[in-house]
């Protein structure tokens, strides 16, 4: 939708929009306690799964209401503290939003650990057409019809004072709907808690509560403090804060691929930790992750030109954060292969240092450095951070629970893809003989070579693994 929004709304109203989700980042990651993590866990060891399915439910569930009384109760002073007096609203629609995909994170779980992939791909397809058509009703139909006559049917129903709030509204009833559709999951609540087992999973989980804590300090804190900390007025900062907002949704083929290999990875690995050959599998699977990963990053980069019109034209001015948040998000990819040593080793609170290590540096970086460089401060911190945390989680990882994975591959492909990249940005700035041509053309060119590099290096290996019986 960021296409909609910021063709639609001003760089400072969108700025609104970035950084309420950032806060969601932060308090949707608190909500869940780490029960999505805990319940793959103990659903592979415990003789009576449906105790741990709606232990996990009702356990988040009364957790999550007694988060919207808290909200009720102090809505003034966290309205007033966040600069939205006026606005109690927001906090109101977002605190249902959380509550809504909190509880419903349990019951997609069960359907990812139960391989009900289809069921799983049928809800969430579901709400985002539910977003995408109610943005369009009251972005674009109810708003053009108040624009031309605020008199008609439509016209009624939109309010201009509300702007950026029907981005909320949609939201909120998307994930209302998305919880209906998956009513019969949450009949596990009639199961009730079992107070021992609880204690178990919380002491699993909970720890995983402070991992994912400090990853969304990693992948949202820039946007959640950017408008405290940039020297401008308080109306220049939002407008910072939503050119970055938008700008960083250029990465999001990179993000979306790594979502959806999370979805996939936490179950499989789970799955093949009893195999005789499981590490060579781990190993295997970050190898061809790397090459996709690097191919979206020369894609995106390459063709910047293109993907530019993804955001609107005042939004444009910040596209040189995009090459560094690509890659930054490819070592949180990176990353996210190497953290499986603490889950499966059940060495969840040894890996929350790798995530707090990465957080503190990600405080610091801001901090320091955001008053002076803005938003491009914010872009490097989180490639160091992300590229830090994957060092250290591979030391750690070697340690207690050896992979060999094959560090040259990951090398050779970084190198090339940096290589590609500095090679196209100097040719096609420097060459008067490339400036004549379409822009794609050399863009084209470089992501063949990447392909045939992919092909020659490691095409036939792949080839063999996605035919053979037995394939990744």
């Amino acid at each position: 939708m960021v296409p909609l929004y910021t063709y639609v709304f001003s760089k400072a109203e969108y700025g609104i929009v970035s950084e309420f989700y950032a806060y969601t980042g932060f308090l949707g990651t608190l909500l869940m306690f780490g029960f999505e993590t805990g319940f793959f866990r103990f659903t592979q060891v415990a003789e009576n799964k449906e105790k741990v399915y709606s232990t996990a439910l009702n356990f988040v569930l009364i957790a999550n209401v007694v988060f919207v009384v808290l909200i009720a109760t102090f809505v003034s002073p966290i309205s007033s503290a966040l600069r939205y007096p006026d606005h109690h609203e927001y906090f109101y629609w977002f605190a249902l939003i959380l509550v809504f995909d909190s509880v419903a994170s349990i019951p997609f779980a069960r359907l990812r650990s139960e391989n009900r992939a289809w069921q799983f791909a049928v809800i969430k397809f579901s709400e985002i057409g539910f977003t995408v058509l109610l943005n369009l009703f009251f972005i674009v139909v109810c708003k053009h019809a108040f624009e031309a006559d605020a008199s008609s049917f439509f016209g009624k129903l939109y309010n201009p004072e509300i702007g950026v709030g029907y981005i909320f509204i949609s939201n909120l009833i998307a994930s209302s709907l998305k919880l209906l559709l998956l009513t019969p999951q949450l009949k596990g609540v009639l199961g009730g808690i079992d107070v021992v087992l609880l204690k178990k999973m919380l002491a699993y989980s909970l720890p995983m509560v402070v991992i994912g804590f400090a990853g969304i300090i990693n992948e949202m804190l820039d946007r959640s403090i950017l408008k405290f900390l940039l020297p401008f007025d308080a109306h220049k900062n939002m407008e910072q804060l939503g050119v970055y907002g938008a700008c960083y949704k250029l990465s999001i083929l990179m993000t979306l691929f790594i979502q959806a290999f999370r979805y996939a990875a936490e179950p499989f690995f789970f799955s093949h930790v009893k195999e005789k050959n499981s590490t060579k599998v781990y190993a295997d699977v970050m190898k061809y992750f790397v090459i996709v990963c690097v191919f979206i990053f020369l894609l995106v980069t390459l063709y910047i030109d293109i993907f530019k019109y993804f955001i609107g034209k005042d939004f444009r001015a910040g596209l040189s954060v995009v090459p560094i948040l690509l890659m930054a998000n490819l070592f949180l990819g990176v990353y996210v292969n190497l953290s499986i040593w603490y889950k499966l080793k059940d060495k969840t609170l040894l890996g929350s240092f790798v995530s707090i290590g990465g957080a503190v540096l990600t405080i610091i970086l801001n901090f320091v450095f955001i008053p002076k460089y803005g938003y491009m401060a914010s872009a490097w911190a989180t490639l160091a951070c992300y590229a830090s945390m994957a060092v250290v989680s591979y030391l750690l990882g070697q340690k207690y629970y050896p992979v060999e994975y094959d560090l040259k591959s990951f090398f050779k492909y970084f190198f090339i893809a940096l290589l590609f990249y500095f090679s196209f940005t100097i040719m096609n700035e420097h060459l008067p003989a490339v400036k004549l041509l379409p822009s794609f053309v050399l863009s084209s060119v470089f992501m063949l070579a990447y392909i045939l590099f992919v092909w020659v290096e490691d095409g036939k290996k792949l080839l063999q693994r996605t035919t053979a019986p037995a394939s990744i």
